[in-house]
């Protein structure tokens, strides 16, 4: 393979003259990368206005709904006795409440077994499931509609095994297993509270096991029972006077004797408990303060990208886009505009300023003023005219902000320009960078074929110069 070296034959500094004309052929790329990046930017920005647009709609929808207007807190004057959580539906009122009796689960616990140890009696446990009645010392016991469920015990069984037996038998109630000193002692407890929640247990096979048998006998001095299991309590329902009307119930927690109300009774009570359910304005004020911080963010952002700064002469990356300039008008005028429906017809009315860069300010004294009366507050946001231009605030920034982001949006549409834009220009730099390959694969062609003749003429050159020397000097 023949090497060469550009410009020896010539005296020409080849690659020089090359590089700078290939230089030139590459000039509009850096004019194609000047406009990417600037094109990246606005990309970069119109993803940040599509993600504060939206968070703007999400909060302009939360005021749209009725419900959100609807929260309500709620206090008890005793949370040791009785605790209030208000739900959707709760209304503004107040409750006196007054607690007899806890809910409770039936338990009852055998004699004690020494730890480990079998039990040496088999047979099978029935658990029944219902409810006791009666005095303590005469107990009667009513089968629930549930069949009772059968545990087989082997004689080898220990009170462990009995008590996982009972627990893998899904009969209602749970087993455990307690430790007196040397001694343990099966407890069964049934699986809810509630005086329907009793159980019963009898016994059939070796006599043995009736250890395990519970009957009604209340275990009122925790001595060792002459047969069977104590109940170390009944079952029983709560029992509560509500504004002096008796309800009774199956769980310390009641809900649905309320509407939207839940009430936890954790103590019996000497004297009533006052609920109080009220209008929970703290909600309301932060779902307004998130609307506000939602418009203030893309208001700010707009602002930033279309703003000229005469110090240094410099235009925001979007300044002079009819696009981006639109919907920063269209946007304040719609905060700017007003609403039908409601006593209050525009925000300033409710203490949502303007500012004169457009953003908003929370004016509390006339917010609060407002929240004096809650429902045309709520109507100013949710009332829906069927007319976009009159609907409440929350229905027409809502719709205002899915239509620019829709398919077919403002938003949406430039996002698509400029990613396409973006694309044509990573083609154009491409082509440019591929067309100034070729010139200059061609340059050094044309330059190495002109090196090669150069190099032949000044080697023609010195050989007639040599010849010459010889005739003079012959003729000398």
């Amino acid at each position: 393979m023949a090497l060469s070296s550009q410009g020896i034959g010539s005296g020409l500094d080849v690659n020089s003259i090359v590089t700078q004309l290939v230089a030139i052929e590459k000039q509009p790329l850096t004019l194609l990368q000047t406009s990417a990046t600037k094109l990246q930017t606005q990309l970069s920005l119109y993803g940040t206005v599509k993600s504060q647009m939206a968070a703007l709609g999400d909060a302009a929808a939360a005021l749209a709904l009725p419900g959100t207007w609807s929260t309500q807190k709620a206090s008890s004057s005793n949370t040791a006795a009785v605790g209030v959580t208000a739900g959707a539906g709760a209304m503004a009122g107040a409750l006196s409440v007054e607690v007899s009796q806890l809910a409770r689960a039936q338990s009852a616990a055998s004699a004690g077994v020494a730890a480990g140890s079998a039990i040496g009696a088999a047979g099978t446990l029935s658990i029944q499931l219902g409810a006791w009645s009666g005095a303590d010392t005469a107990l009667g016991f009513t089968p629930g509609s549930a069949a009772a469920v059968a545990v087989s015990i082997s004689a080898t069984d220990t009170t462990a095994a009995i008590a996982a037996k009972i627990n893998a038998a899904g009969a209602g109630v749970m087993a455990s297993v307690l430790k007196d000193g040397a001694n343990e002692r099966l407890v069964i407890r049934s699986s809810t509270t509630g005086q329907a929640s009793g159980f019963s247990v009898t016994t059939s096979g070796d006599v043995g096991l009736g250890q395990f048998a519970v009957t009604g006998t209340i275990d009122s001095t925790n001595a060792t029972p002459a047969s069977g299991m104590y109940l170390s309590q009944t079952a029983r329902d709560a029992k509560v006077k509500i504004d002096g009307v008796a309800v009774v119930s199956a769980t310390n927690k009641l809900g649905g004797v309320i509407v939207g109300v839940d009430l936890q009774l954790s103590q019996v009570t000497t004297a009533p408990v006052e609920i109080q359910i009220e209008n929970d304005t703290a909600v309301t004020q932060k779902n307004i303060q998130t609307f506000v911080d939602a418009y203030n963010a893309i208001n700010q952002t707009l602002a930033n990208a279309t703003k000229y700064d005469a110090s240094s002469k410099t235009g925001g990356p979007l300044q002079g886009d009819s696009t981006t300039v639109g919907l920063q008008t269209a946007l304040r005028s719609l905060m700017g505009s007003s609403s039908s429906g409601s006593t209050f017809t525009r925000l300033s009315e409710i203490g949502l300023e303007r500012q004169t860069d457009g953003s908003l300010k929370v004016n509390s004294t006339k917010l609060t003023a407002a929240m004096g009366n809650l429902d045309n507050l709520k109507k100013l946001f949710t009332t829906d005219n069927g007319n976009a231009t009159t609907n409440g605030f929350g229905l027409k920034v809502r719709d205002f902000a899915r239509g620019l982001l829709g398919v077919d949006g403002r938003v949406s549409n430039k996002s698509t320009a400029l990613q396409s834009a973006l694309s044509r220009n990573s083609k154009d730099q491409d082509a440019v960078s591929l067309r100034a390959s070729r010139v200059e694969a061609d340059l050094r062609r044309q330059y190495t074929a002109l090196d090669a003749k150069m190099a032949g003429i000044n080697g023609l050159n010195s050989y007639v110069s040599s010849q010459i020397a010889q005739w003079n000097k012959a003729s000398s």
